[in-house]
């Protein structure tokens, strides 16, 4: 399956607000698929259907070292956050930068399976930082966020020069 375009940023697109899943059929069954194999191909551990344009609040995981076990999230909510963890976080939006993030280190969230279930997950540490950063990409917002505008703006520049290389 060919993958999916990967939205970079300064991409406007990004910050769009991803509505609710309102049906899950075959169709979104097939992206879900496609958004795994985009991602495990980037290779990536998260990847959000913002990210490729999709405004659904549809979110797609995979943190385990033999990358077989996704994790799928429909309208995925935080219904509890607490603790804090500092990591170096990545994005597939912002290829090439690593940076320190502070996020909540426990988590509870609340959200649909691909069979349509209701699921409740309780997630801590990686798993827990890969949630937040995904369900921020379905709230338009980017990891480079909480970073400082200086740091934010060099980051731009340089991936805008990429990008106009890449032309």
């Amino acid at each position: 399956m060919v993958p999916l375009e990967i939205l970079e940023f300064p991409d406007p697109r990004l910050r769009t607000t991803a509505k609710p899943v309102k049906e899950i059929d075959g169709k979104l069954n097939k992206l879900i698929d496609r958004m795994l194999d985009t991602m495990y191909e980037a290779p990536g551990i998260g990847l959000a259907a913002t990210q490729l344009n999709i405004h659904q609040r549809l979110v797609v995981l995979d943190i385990s070292q033999n990358k077989d076990s996704p994790l799928i999230l429909i309208n995925p909510v935080l219904a509890s956050q607490e603790g804090e963890l500092e990591t170096d976080e990545g994005c597939l939006s912002v290829p090439g930068f690593y940076e320190a993030v502070t996020r909540a280190s426990h988590i509870h969230v609340k959200a649909l399976s691909r069979d349509g279930d209701p699921i409740s997950i309780e997630a801590e540490d990686l798993l827990a930082v890969c949630i937040q950063h995904e369900i921020d990409h379905l709230d338009g917002k980017l990891f480079v966020d909480y970073l400082s505008a200086a740091k934010r703006q060099m980051i731009r520049k340089k991936l805008l020069k990429l990008q106009r290389q890449q032309a």
